[in-house]
């Protein structure tokens, strides 16, 4: 299998270089990764209904006769629809195709077919639109559907795995040793990636993805086992660990128990004989700030700096005012960097830098540019680590000699999760939230109560408050006609609704500077209400805003919404957060009561895992791991913990896996891993 990762995908017949182009497109440039590309959906021809029993607006086969002639209808220019009745013993149904003319001379009159698409039910008709059928001789067929992309359908890279099928050996060496395939009732890879693309059966299909899901997940946890222990040095910027009391000091609150234990965790450390790689997971609002503040206190005691990156201007800002205002008592030298600071004192911060006069700096991506130096950078701090690439993160913390790295995340993932998917580092969480800190009431409506809840939002605008408004999307498409869309929204409220209001519009389509000056009009209050998509997830404190409403949204999962809603309640006025949805699916409206249901972060996400399976969590992390094709969609995480016990005794019999079993596992590892030796930063 290893070496058709080397073979390239022309190999194939009928693939040149333009269609080459497509297949490197969807990640599979070689024979090898075109095998590992896996189908996103299958049609399932082996069960077919009855008309009158197939379910409604949901994919499924029927066995029908042609019992009409095929009429043709030109619509408009480039649009012709064809249709033709087809019927069973129990009902008839009428089904139209577009453009489609010689697909649909294969329906023969009195023929029999098996057909596979939506049936639509309007009063009492029966309808499908542009189904895929296939004659009654292939009734047993499960047929891939694979992503695709302009230019490559999916039937054309079904076609190119049929060959790519036909060159894997007799003998495909497997990664996963024979004893654990026993000990977790694994197939092997030759039937896993038969099945996966050709199922002989729903069985075998099942059998196929478990074992191709383990696989994926034992690599992973063993690659980051291997990563870890290639991220702790020697420590080179020991501390002493006593100014934490002095820091207190500074401080005009008490810290929470939970940020003092996580303040000792790290503490102890930086006071090791290993370097520090700690992640600190913390609800918004929970004081991760003040964690790393104490912790950048103690590295610049010790005669060290410290450099915290972020991932936006205003953000940056906002914790270079805080930390400026800690300190103000003590001589401790704080800079803020960022893609604004004009030239000439961005030439001063670098020679300060340098020579060692700057403690502690604060910046953006502009930290980690070529012409910045630093004289003793102890400790690297990267905040809403999601924001950031691997390279980026690895970037900065290589701008010294092996400094002790934290990264902090707002985003809840319970914490066995955490503890498998972050495995290449230690785990720190602030389970309390500070006294004082706002109850958000959580509310879950349709949308016949949106006028309702505009002249409630008026209300509390004309006491003086500020209101977020979230959608999912930026404009609108074809394929997303039911959603709403930020722009047109916007300018909808201006035109109607809130005219006598300040409207602003923010999305991922502006570049920092529009982003940063909408924020900066936002925190100031001359825009009452923004609205705008999830980029305001992450973002500034706003204690004015009050209010935050949610549009379409079943279309966005609970910890994301737990995010959106820790936007506002930061101040010491009354907050809000109205979730619209019109969907009728008991799963989603049982998902989103449940963020109605309580304000902790790690509740919601243990809830999410329950009810989506740990799919989102493990497709969220930007950590420079191997792209996971099917874990994504993995429900069970019972898969996950045997993976990780696996993985675990693996290693324990054999850590470098030098044993000859171990030889194909470790040569997928290398393959999967290509920077494993150079070590990881999380």
């Amino acid at each position: 299998m290893a070496s058709l990762f080397e073979q390239d995908i022309q190999f194939l017949k009928g693939v040149g270089s333009k269609r080459r182009a497509l297949f490197e497109k969807i990640s599979a440039p070689t024979i090898g990764a075109l095998l590992r590309l896996y189908p996103r959906a299958y049609e399932d021809f082996s069960n077919p209904y009855h008309i009158l029993e197939a379910p409604t607006d949901v994919p499924c086969c029927i066995k029908a006769i042609v019992s009409s002639k095929i009429i043709e209808n030109k619509i408009r220019k480039g649009l012709i629809m064809y249709k033709v009745r087809i019927s069973d013993q129990t009902a008839c149904i009428n089904v139209t195709f577009f453009n489609n003319k010689y697909t649909i001379q294969k329906l023969k009159y009195g023929e029999e077919f098996l057909f596979f698409g939506k049936i639509k039910r309007i009063n009492s008709k029966i309808e499908m639109n542009s189904p895929h059928f296939i004659p009654i001789s292939h009734s047993k067929t499960i047929r891939p559907i694979y992503s695709q992309t302009y230019g490559l359908a999916s039937h054309q890279i079904e076609n190119a795995v049929k060959q790519a099928m036909l060159l894997l050996p007799k003998e495909v060496k497997d990664p996963i040793p024979e004893y654990i395939r026993r000990k977790y009732s694994l197939c092997d890879l030759r039937f896993s990636i038969e099945n996966i693309h050709f199922p002989i059966n729903n069985y075998a299909l099942q059998k196929a993805k478990e074992r191709l899901t383990f696989e994926e997940l034992l690599n992973l946890q063993i690659g980051l086992s291997i990563l870890k222990s290639t991220n702790y040095k020697q420590n080179k910027f020991t501390i002493k660990g006593e100014e934490i009391d002095e820091f207190v000091s500074l401080l005009s609150f008490s810290l929470t128990n939970a940020q003092s234990r996580v303040i000792k965790e790290c503490i102890d450390d930086m006071k090791s004989n290993k370097t520090m790689h700690r992640l600190i997971q913390g609800d918004v609002g929970s004081g991760k700030t003040v964690v790393a503040a104490a912790l950048c206190y103690s590295i610049v005691k010790s005669g060290f700096q410290a450099a915290i990156m972020v991932p936006t201007e205003i953000l940056a800002e906002q914790h270079y005012n805080f930390f400026k205002k800690i300190f103000s008592s003590v001589d401790v030298n704080i800079t803020l960097l960022t893609g604004s600071t004009l030239k000439s004192k961005k030439r001063l911060i670098k020679d300060m830098l340098e020579t060692g006069v700057i403690d502690i700096i604060i910046g953006t991506h502009s930290l980690i540019s070529d012409d910045i130096y630093f004289s003793k950078l102890g400790l690297v701090i990267t905040d809403e680590q999601h924001r950031f690439g691997v390279s980026q993160r690895a970037k900065l913390a290589s701008k010294g000699d092996e400094p002790h790295v934290l990264v902090m995340s707002a985003t809840p993932i319970p914490r066995t999760l955490a503890m498998i998917i972050y495995g290449d580092v230690d785990i720190s969480i602030i389970d309390e939230m500070p006294p004082g800190r706002q109850k958000i009431d959580t509310y879950l409506v349709d949308s016949s109560k949106r006028v309702r809840i505009y002249k409630f939002i008026k209300k509390l605008i004309d006491e003086g408050r500020q209101a977020y408004i979230v959608c999912p999307l930026i404009e609108k498409t074809e394929t997303s006609s039911n959603l709403i869309a930020a722009e047109s929204y916007a300018q909808e409220l201006k035109s109607n609704y809130f005219k006598e209001y300040n409207v602003g519009l923010m999305h991922g389509k502006m570049n920092a500077n529009e982003k940063n000056y909408i924020m900066s009009k936002f925190l100031l209050n001359n825009i009452n209400i923004l609205v705008s998509t999830t980029v305001i997830e992450v973002g500034v404190d706003v204690p004015n805003s009050t209010v935050m409403l949610i549009e379409n949204a079943d279309q966005f999962g609970l910890s994301q919404l737990h995010q959106l809603r820790g936007r506002v309640g930061r101040g010491k006025y009354k907050s809000y957060c109205i979730m619209i949805s019109d969907s009728k699916s008991q799963e989603t409206v049982t998902r989103l009561r449940a963020i109605c249901q309580t304000n902790d972060g790690l509740k919601i996400a243990d809830e999410d895992l329950k009810l989506r399976g740990p799919g989102d969590f493990l497709g969220s992390r930007q950590h420079g791991l191997p792209d996971l094709k099917l874990a994504g969609l993995m429900k069970n995480i019972n898969i996950l913990k045997d993976a990780k016990n696996a993985s675990d005794e693996i290693l324990s019999n054999d850590p470098e896996l030098s044993k000859e079993e171990n030889k194909t596992l470790k040569a997928e590892i290398k393959r999967l891993f290509p920077n494993i030796n150079r070590g990881y930063i999380c």
